[in-house]
């Protein structure tokens, strides 16, 4: 099964959401959606919860470069994948979403756009995107498959 599609979903749900709340949200000010969700504009340079964001600007650069070894990698990975490992698939698909959507951001501006804030009474989560939701529950699968299964993670080539 090719599940290039699940990567390209995410990439285009990510940057179509990062559009609209880049053009429709104020930088910094929230607007409650719910109790405890709000959107709130965010640029971040850095990496998650803003590490390194305020290095100087390298950082947008060695940020892209490890996208870009690790998207090539789990492309790799993605296309010989054994068939029967859907949720290391699943996983991995999600993952290279993730990383292509926010690597497209820093590419184009320089950082990441970020709009989803959750939060507890005074007390919130790094603001966040759909890359960043791809990435985490494509982890969270990676771990699952680890966890639930014995065989190698790529088809076997013939010999």
């Amino acid at each position: 099964m090719n599940w290039f599609w699940i990567s390209g979903l995410i990439i285009v749900l990510d940057q179509i959401t990062k559009y609209i709340a880049d053009s429709n949200l104020y930088l910094r000010v929230p607007v409650e959606v719910i109790p405890g969700l709000n959107m709130t504009l965010c640029y971040n340079k850095g990496a998650a919860f803003s590490f390194l964001s305020n290095a100087g600007g390298w950082q947008r650069w060695f940020f892209m470069g490890i996208s870009i070894v690790v998207s090539i990698a789990i492309a790799h990975c993605l296309r010989n994948v054994d068939p029967k490992r859907a949720t290391l698939a699943w996983g991995l698909a999600l993952i290279l979403g993730g990383a292509i959507g926010n690597l497209i951001d820093r590419s184009l501006f320089g950082y990441v756009i970020d709009f989803i804030d959750v939060y507890y009474e005074h007390w919130h989560w790094p603001a966040f995107n759909i890359a960043d939701s791809a990435i985490s529950l494509g982890a969270g699968l990676l771990i699952v498959d680890i966890f639930t299964n014995n065989e190698p993670c790529l088809k076997r080539s013939h010999e």
